[in-house]
């Protein structure tokens, strides 16, 4: 079921999920890794964090609250390997020749059914929803089905497990999927953003070669992965917001993809049964706006216009200029802002200071209600 457009967000602007963690956080999950704490206490730690942030966010003035993903090393592993029949492996960090680092995607394999063993974000959810101030909507992070099928394509999935993908892998995955939204929902969940890196990935033209020799067609990928996320989003609950942030990688301030989102555009705004997409558009990597020309009624597109990876603050005026911009392709009323991406998709964190996180956060929230109303 389709929300009206004014229901689908809490407000014109937003944020992707997660925040710079406290020292003191990253302590405690260097302990727990050497065995000087067990997890309990660790989470003590967590829960902690997680009010700090909380309260951060409430005051620098967002509507949608996240627990910072303090539970997490890395956005996506943390869920995948919770799903049962799904592997994954720890990053690899490479040293690049100018001395900065470079996260190798993780290995992740399907080696048996997957399914839904254990609700994976409800206690979780439930913390957060206890401690979120009324007024403010509590939303949950979790990554996109697809990181199951690109990492690795068809050689990435038992073949014992799966003979044939279609249709019984995407329906199984679906199904995990739907059982995680459905536990949530009960609990009183109503906003939950998927982020998927492959679909900005499927932009790069490099990505998009290395999907080829792999066995994969990059024009038809998005278009299966369309119905692959329709798959879930038909098992959604009514009245929750399900959101997709594209993501060209977020790791220590540098990306792993570029290219105009024009590749993938139609799949994902015209065919995906979304509510809302979060776009990156913080510099030229990100292509133009004509993309958004496939954006039909009743859809939201939430323009990442300011970056999470420098401290340099972007001006009003630029956004408000690109906004306008955004604006010829798609109608303004469909559009909201927030940062490009999260300021910490793994736990090592932009190169971002902290005081700039919140001035970054004051400025996507102080424009969009310059440009939209209060």
């Amino acid at each position: 079921m389709t929300l009206p457009l004014d229901k689908i967000l809490p407000a014109r602007f937003d944020h992707v999920g997660s925040f710079l963690r406290p020292e003191y956080l990253l302590t405690a999950r260097a302990q727990k890794a050497k065995g000087e704490i067990n997890a309990e206490q660790l989470r003590e730690v967590e829960d902690r964090a997680i009010k700090e942030i909380i309260a951060f966010q409430e005051d620098v003035g967002l509507k949608s609250i996240t627990d910072g993903e303090f539970r997490r090393t890395y956005f996506h592993i943390d869920f995948l390997e919770q799903l049962g029949g799904v592997k994954t492996d720890i990053p690899v960090t490479i040293k690049k020749p100018d001395g900065s680092e470079e996260l190798a995607p993780p290995v992740i394999k399907v080696i048996d059914k997957v399914v839904h063993a254990k609700n994976i974000q409800l206690a979780d959810f439930e913390f957060l929803k206890a401690h979120v101030s009324a007024g403010h909507t509590p939303k949950v992070t979790i990554p996109s089905p697809t990181m199951l099928h690109f990492r690795g394509g068809r050689a990435g999935i038992s073949r014992e497990a799966y003979p044939e993908l279609d249709p019984q892998f995407y329906d199984d995955v679906a199904k995990a999927y739907g059982d995680e939204l459905r536990s949530l929902a009960a609990a009183g969940c109503t906003y939950v953003q998927m982020d998927d890196t492959n679909l900005a990935y499927l932009c790069d033209d490099k990505m998009r070669q290395a999907a080829l020799q792999r066995g994969d067609d990059p024009d038809e990928l998005p278009h299966r992965y369309a119905a692959f996320v329709n798959k879930v989003v038909a098992q959604k609950p009514e009245g929750m917001t399900l959101a997709m942030h594209l993501c060209r990688g977020n790791f220590k301030s540098t990306h792993a993809a570029s290219g105009n989102y024009e590749p993938v555009a139609q799949a994902l705004l015209s065919e995906m049964n979304l509510d809302a997409y979060f776009l990156e558009y913080d510099d030229d990597r990100s292509g133009d706006f004509k993309p958004l020309r496939y954006l039909p009624k009743g859809k939201i597109v939430v323009l990442g216009l300011i970056t999470t990876k420098f401290d340099t603050m972007e001006t009003k005026d630029d956004i408000k200029r690109r906004i306008d911009q955004a604006a010829q392709y798609a109608p303004i009323e469909q559009l909201a802002l927030s940062p490009q991406c999260g300021f910490s998709s793994t736990v090592h964190g932009n190169n971002i200071a902290v005081q700039a996180q919140r001035n970054k956060l004051r400025l996507v929230i102080e424009t969009a209600q310059e440009v939209w109303g209060a």
